[in-house]
């Protein structure tokens, strides 16, 4: 009966591999085996599936190449994907090699003989299976350690072609390009291989345990069999004791002491460790092939007892016991040495070794005579924000509903031989907002095709009538100050779709009444799309069917794309990181935008990292985009960096040097905000320079507060137009106050220099300690507490208008500080913000007057403003208007209301304040009825 049994589960068993493999024995009446038809069906579909990804990877690939050869920089792609392809290639054969090998290898050690009875009758199926299933395996594990291994193309470019940055970290006094460039791909080698042979040698254990189980054999390995799993578990132990081994250079990234690097701590009790830990491992792989080789199990058991408890006591639990006992009682003593490694590697990383500090006075207030000797600062005051500008830009100069306005940009010209400060922002196509009839694809790719022209602003002057910016650009097509022969913005901040020009359908050019003008493109940018083949190519690339059937293609039509400025830069270099906010520059007739990259880095040893984890960043290059033509061209202005230099050797065809880039948009370089914002917030703790002040943050600094629109908010970095103590000339500079942290008094400034051979100079201005100089939020609370201004802004929100303080400007002139904000009104309806009051404050003075002319004069006396351009001066002829006498009256009842209601606070009547509330109340609301 056992025998009929096991007969019977034979029988049973060839049954289901036979219906497995669709071989029953049985022909169909065709005459043909159904498996050989549903092999050549799979076959037939994987030829299929293999020719579409094929077909797919090279329509991607011509289009880049395309794509990169309008530009003008096929070398740099074709480096790119040249080295993609090799790192895929060489993975792909390597690992396929180990791990097919390594099969063959088990397969021919595997014992050989009668197999077992059960087994015997399917044994052909399944050795059919097998050579099937370890070449799909084989083939798909080779593409998926080639698709891991080519998306590293660019750590491997960097290792084989960094360049040394000139400075050693201060515990292993390696160079810091061994630590960017070296050990990154250091950790990726070890990581792959091992991988690899981790599958390796889990791909021999099922050979092995297939054939001698498929045989009814005792697991009782021979000896071949033994040493090839000894020399793959020799070979993990290899890898894994690397990984400790270096681990013990990533020890100057730790973040277990006072600072951010390698600690007491780390070198005292974690590195020990790691090469203890280095040695287990080794150790517990020899101990492993051992007892296989002498079959004493125990021997490994040891092995991996005494690496388990290694890497707990020696790895976790001495360091964690060093750290809490030791180290932490007497931080101070034992971390001074790493502390001040830690603040000269973020000093470097960062750039603040460039900051050159300096001692500013910072008196009460300015004397009359410096503010008459810095006219052209005060001429250049910033009184627009950004934000109402934005609302008045798009309200006034958008010209039709499909046009917006993105940002607002601020820059410097030159205008009528006077160096002018002013705003401006690119008028932009918005397709979404065409009416939705006309949503077609004719019109949203082939006719509405670019936005047009600019509007453009003084920062600092306003209309006589109605408050609003006085415009030195404006309308379409663009009139002013400045001819643009080339308004068209074929690329910018908003362009993030594709066109296609050259097409039988003229393009819309700019609205002209009650008609359009239409135009055609006529640069050099775009790919030409004329052929059906290339049509048919990027039909599919874009997914797009109508790129190949419609009907107004010409032999000379181009397709635009990848036309989004930051996109389009970061396409071409991806190892670069591109600032968030570009500036259009009207350049010789033409409209450019400059872009600010940065080479950034993770792996400065020793140097606090940001939030997203980023230690060092150089602004080192600036991208300059054509936005007719969409001509890039990269511009290095930091010679001196390491990982720029790194990439100028693996793209010598990329960059160009500053000196090749025109003069006239070298005038109009910027610091990046991006830039000056991380190097400022990194500033506020790393100027202190000593280890105890710094250890115990004696000197901590912080951004200070401002009121904008009501609600307060940090202050954010600004451009302005001054002249710096000690030059002669005022220049453009990106500046920002510093407070205390938890205190509002001023302690100094920060600037970045932005003109000629000074941009780029970093400088720190240091007030008095000993002495209180007002902070910008004090300032702001000082404007809340004047009744004058209170009342009146107060009048204006109860008349139905919403107002808004605008940004608060610290201005230093001479050897003092000026404060300047703007106030804004803007209806309740989303009506047109404007430019209503000037507050100027300076020492004890306040004031808030309809100019800043005006203001300075309230605050420093007569004529002193009288140079400034915000509003043109009144004369005779224009007298002031007077308050109507029933206004006036209200106004005078509602400051004696005010002014009872605060002695009775003062008093703690509290019953008398409210009946003066109420009556201010009630005068507020006859002025608001009289006033509309």
């Amino acid at each position: 009966m056992c025998a009929s049994k096991g007969s019977s589960n034979v029988s049973q068993l060839q049954r289901d591999i036979e219906r497995w493999f669709g071989e029953a024995g049985k022909k169909p009446p065709g005459g043909q085996a159904t498996g050989g038809v549903s092999r050549r069906r799979l076959m037939i579909v994987g030829v299929l599936v293999l020719l579409v990804a094929v077909a797919w990877v090279a329509k991607s690939v011509y289009t880049e190449w395309l794509w990169f050869g309008t530009l003008g920089y096929t070398s740099v792609y074709m480096k790119i994907l040249l080295t993609r392809v090799g790192l895929f290639a060489v993975a792909a054969v390597v690992f396929a090699a180990l791990f097919a090998g390594n099969i063959a290898l088990a397969s021919r050690l595997s014992p050989k003989g009668n197999a077992d009875p059960t087994t015997q009758s399917v044994l052909p199926y399944l050795q059919r299976f097998n050579r099937a299933a370890v070449v799909a395996i084989t083939l798909f594990l080779s593409l998926m350690f080639g698709v891991a291994a080519q998306a590293n193309w660019e750590l491997v470019l960097r290792f084989f072609n960094g360049q040394s940055f000139g400075v050693a970290d201060p515990v292993f006094f390696k160079d810091v390009a061994f630590y960017v460039f070296s050990l990154p791909f250091l950790s990726l080698i070890r990581g792959w291989v091992l991988t690899a042979v981790i599958f390796s040698l889990l791909a021999a254990v099922a050979v092995y345990a297939i054939a001698y189980s498929s045989r009814g054999k005792r697991f009782d390995f021979a000896r071949p069999v033994l040493t090839h799993g000894g020399v793959l578990i020799v070979a993990v132990a290899l890898l894994a004791a690397m990984s400790y081994w270096l681990g013990i250079w990533d020890l100057v990234y730790s973040p277990r002491g006072a600072v951010f690097g390698a600690g007491y701590t780390d070198m005292h009790a974690q590195l020990p460790a790691q090469w203890i830990l280095v040695g287990a491992t080794l150790l517990l792989g020899v101990l492993i092939v051992l007892a296989l080789i002498r079959r004493k199990v125990r021997w490994a058991t040891y092995g991996l007892g005494l690496w388990v408890v290694l890497s707990i006591v020696v790895g976790q639990v001495v360091p964690g016991l060093m750290q809490r006992l030791q180290v932490q009682p007497n931080e101070l003593q034992l971390e001074t040495p790493y502390i001040e490694y830690n603040i000269e590697a973020t000093r470097e990383a960062f750039g603040l070794t460039m900051i050159e500090e300096q001692a500013f006075p910072a008196e009460p207030m300015p004397t009359v005579q410096e503010i008459q000797d810095n006219e052209l600062t005060i001429r250049n005051i910033r009184l627009w924000d950004h934000r109402p500008m934005l609302d008045t830009y798009t309200q006034i100069q958008s010209i039709r509903t499909y046009y917006d306005f993105i940002d607002i940009d601020v820059d410097r010209y030159v205008i009528d031989s006077e160096y002018r400060q002013v705003m401006l922002a690119a008028r932009e196509l918005s397709k979404e907002k065409l009416p939705s009839e006309a949503q077609t694809w004719v019109n949203r790719t082939l006719q509405f095709t670019h936005g047009y022209g600019i509007a453009m602003s003084p920062v600092n002057e306003v209309r006589a009538e109605g408050g609003l910016p006085v415009l030195w650009i404006q309308d379409i097509p663009p009139t002013g100050i400045m001819d643009i022969e080339r308004p068209q913005i074929y690329y910018g901040e908003k362009t993030d779709d594709y066109v296609i020009v050259g097409a039988q359908a003229q393009e819309f050019d700019y609205p002209m009444g009650d008609s359009n003008v239409y135009g055609s493109y006529e640069g050099a940018g775009g790919v030409p799309i004329g052929s059906i083949l290339r049509r048919a190519l990027y039909a599919w690339e874009l997914s797009d069917f109508n790129v190949l059937i419609s009907g107004q293609m010409t032999g000379d039509s181009k397709l635009l794309y990848h036309r989004d400025i930051i996109e389009r830069a970061h396409h071409i270099a991806p190892f670069l990181s591109v600032d968030d906010d570009p500036y259009i520059v009207v350049l010789d007739g033409r409209l450019v935008w400059v872009l600010d990259c940065y080479t950034t880095s993770s792996r400065y040893p020793y140097s606090e990292p940001l939030e997203g984890g980023i230690n060092y960043i150089r602004n080192s290059v600036k991208a300059v985009v054509d936005a007719y033509d969409g001509t890039v061209d990269f511009y290095v202005v930091d010679q001196e960096d390491p990982i720029l230099q790194t990439y100028e050797a693996i793209f010598p065809d990329l960059f160009q040097p500053v000196e090749a880039m025109p003069e006239g948009l070298q005038e109009h370089l910027r610091y990046p905000l991006d830039m000056f914002s991380i190097q400022s917030a990194v500033y506020r703790s790393y100027h202190m320079r000593d280890a105890r002040v710094f250890y115990n943050k004696e000197d901590l600094w912080a951004v200070p507060k401002e009121i904008y629109s009501g609600a307060e908010q940090p202050m954010e970095p600004y451009y302005v137009i001054m002249r710096l103590p000690g030059e002669e000339e005022e220049e453009f500079l990106l500046m920002l106050p510093y407070t205390p942290a938890n205190k509002n008094n001023t302690i100094g400034w920060i600037a970045a220099r932005c003109d000629g051979e000074n941009y780029g100079r970093l400088l720190a201005y240091l007030f008095p300690k000993e002495r209180l100089i007002y902070g910008p939020s004090q300032i702001e609370n000082r404007i809340q507490q004047d009744t004058v201004i209170t009342e009146q802004l107060a009048l204006w929100a109860r008349g139905g208008s919403r107002v808004i303080r605008g940004n608060l400007l610290v201005i230093p002139i001479g050897e003092s500080n000026i404060y300047v904000e703007g106030v804004f009104l803007q209806a309740d309806a989303g009506g047109l913000p404007e430019l209503k009051r000037v507050i100027v404050a300076a020492g004890d003075e306040i004031a808030m007057e309809r100019t800043l002319a005006e203001s300075l004069s309230a605050v420093f006396g007569a004529g002193v403003g009288d140079g400034t351009t915000d509003l043109p001066p009144q004369t005779p002829d224009e007298p002031a208007e007077a308050l109507p006498d029933d206004v006036r009256a209200l106004v005078e009842q509602a400051q004696e209301h005010f002014t009872r209601a605060q002695e009775y606070l003062t008093q703690g009547n509290w019953a008398g304040y409210g009946e003066e509330l109420a009556a201010l109340e009630a005068v507020l609301e006859q002025l608001a009825g009289v006033t509309q």
